[in-house]
This record gives C-alpha cells, structure tokens and sequence, in this order.
C-alpha cells in the first residue's frame, strides 16, 4: 500500500506529521515546512525492511524495560490516507536489535497458553525444491503490496555467527536460562516431530547426512537428512501396510529402503525400483534452535545417535 502519512512522536521531543502532497513529503504539523525527500525515503525502507528475529517478550510488565512501552517509546504511525497500516513503538537498540512492539497486537487474553496446529514441513534449498517441484509458486507480494518480497529479502539470512553467538549464550534477546536444557548446544538447530500423542527433538549436526529410523510415542518416523545441504524432511515409513527402513545412499544422492531396494529423493517420492511413484505421507515438524524448543517444550524427549 502506498504511505502518505507518518506520524511519528517521541517522548521527550513531541510529535511531528509527515504527509505526502503531489509525489513531495511535506512537514505538516508542528509547523508547515519542505521535507527532505531521501530521509523520508529511506526511513520507509528501512520500516519496510524489518525483520522478526526472535520474541524478547510476552508480558507488559516487560515493555518498560525494553522501552515498549507508551511512555518510553518512539511512536510511529504509518497510514494510507485515514487507513492505518502500522502502528508501531521502537524501543530500546541492544545487540544489534531494535526492539519492536506491534501496538495492538494480543499477547495475554482468552487464547493465552493456546497453541496453533502444526502442518508438514520440509527445509532444502532452493534448487532441489524446483527441480522435485517444477510447479511450485514463489510469494512476491501480497494484494496491497505486489513486490513486498523481493530477493534480497528472501536471500537475506542470520548473520555467519549467529549459531556460535547462541552456544556461548550470547541471545539477542532476553532468555531464561533457568529453563535452557543443557542436553544439547542452546544453538543446535533441531528439528521436531510431533504425532498426535507424542514429540522428540532430532538435533541434524549430530545426524549429518543419512536416515533416521525411529519412532514417536509408538509411531514409525524416518527423518531423511542432507545436513550438507541444510535438508530435512520427515515422513511415515508406512507403505501399504509395511514399515520400511532406510538408508542413505551417498553415490546416488539419494535414500533407498532396505525391503524392495527403491530410491528415494527428499521429497518422500520413490523415483526408481518397485515402489517407483509411491509417495510418503509427509509428517508434522518444526525446525528451530534448540533453545527456543527447551524453552517452549520443556522436558522433550531428545534422538541421540
């Protein structure tokens, strides 16, 4: 949506209105003045840019000492005409982040302690997505704003150090330690399975690149893992009421079961032997630090190799 007003009040220096009159920021109130366009402009892309690197807090009480509260934060109201689009309150710059609180947005109420339901995942790169997926569409945009996801915002990453920086417990954010579960490295990345009764954390530097053949509260899981590539994906092992097992074959790339030979590709798909053309039922995970799951499922049970 196009921006053509931004009012933006600090606490201790007053309110000031932006607005946008024939393609030219103007100063509107306190008093009438010329704006200088590229601030203007560089000011939108850089609220167009930010980026949710983690949650610092769920709680009021928090907001006064992150400088998120009404009383201490920078106020910056972004419309479209009368139409609000964001309504934010920058707060406080620690580590390298700038703490952020999206005003109005629910975080204790009727639903607190609830969870959203799960879907399958699968993380691999790019490349390997299209090439099992050829008909896969990429988001660009959203109906107010086509061109919102832009490549460098989809090549846009965590910075090269970012895992060490959490092992030697350096967050970016405020953490409990208390609740930290020292059973693996706070920044392993792991993946969880869940099933309906049941959850384990899979940390992947400790699983490299094969298979997984294990079970969840009783149900089979395989997770096929190319930690070289930053691949994952986990499925049911069940084939017309067979439970297969798994192997990574490292020259041909891919997985084979040990009961009919057939390979595998990531995507749970047989491409050669018997079952060529069966597909696995994909099964609901996550991917995270491992911090952030101790934290939100304390006590997980933990595949260790």
């Amino acid at each position: 949506a196009a921006v053509d007003v931004l009012e933006i009040t600090s606490p201790d220096k007053g309110s000031v209105t932006l607005k946008k009159i024939d393609d030219q920021w103007r100063l509107t109130a306190p008093i009438e003045f010329a704006a200088a366009q590229t601030a203007v402009d560089s000011a939108l892309d850089k609220l167009a840019e930010l980026e949710v690197s983690g949650v610092a807090a769920t709680r009021e009480k928090n907001h006064d000492r992150l400088e998120v509260s009404d009383e201490k934060a920078v106020k910056i109201l972004v419309k479209q005409g009368d139409k609000v689009l964001a309504d934010l309150r920058i707060g406080a710059y620690r580590s390298g982040n700038t703490m952020v609180r999206v005003a109005g947005e629910a975080v204790v109420g009727a639903l607190t302690g609830a969870r959203l339901g799960l879907l399958p995942s699968t993380t691999m790169e790019w490349g390997d997505w299209r090439r099992l997926n050829p008909e896969t569409k990429v988001l660009m945009g959203t109906a107010e704003d086509p061109d919102r996801f832009t490549a460098r915002r989809y090549q846009s990453g965590l910075p090269a150090d970012y895992q060490s920086r959490i092992n030697r417990g350096q967050f970016i954010f405020p953490v409990d330690e208390e609740k930290l579960d020292s059973r693996l490295p706070a920044g392993e990345i792991v993946v969880t399975v869940e099933t309906g009764t049941g959850a384990k954390a899979y940390p992947l530097s400790l699983i490299g690149d094969g298979a997984v053949n294990d079970s969840v509260d009783g149900v089979p899981v395989v997770l096929l893992v190319q930690d070289s590539r930053r691949a994952v994906a986990v499925y049911s092992p069940v084939v017309e009421d067979m439970t297969l097992t798994f192997d990574y074959a490292e020259d041909r790339q891919a997985f084979v079961d040990e009961e009919t030979g057939s390979l595998w590709d990531l995507g749970g798909m047989a491409f050669e032997g018997p079952l060529a053309g069966v597909r696995l039922k994909a099964l609901n995970t996550r991917r995270a630090f491992w911090f952030s799951i101790a934290i939100a499922f304390p006590g997980m049970d933990v595949y260790i190799p």
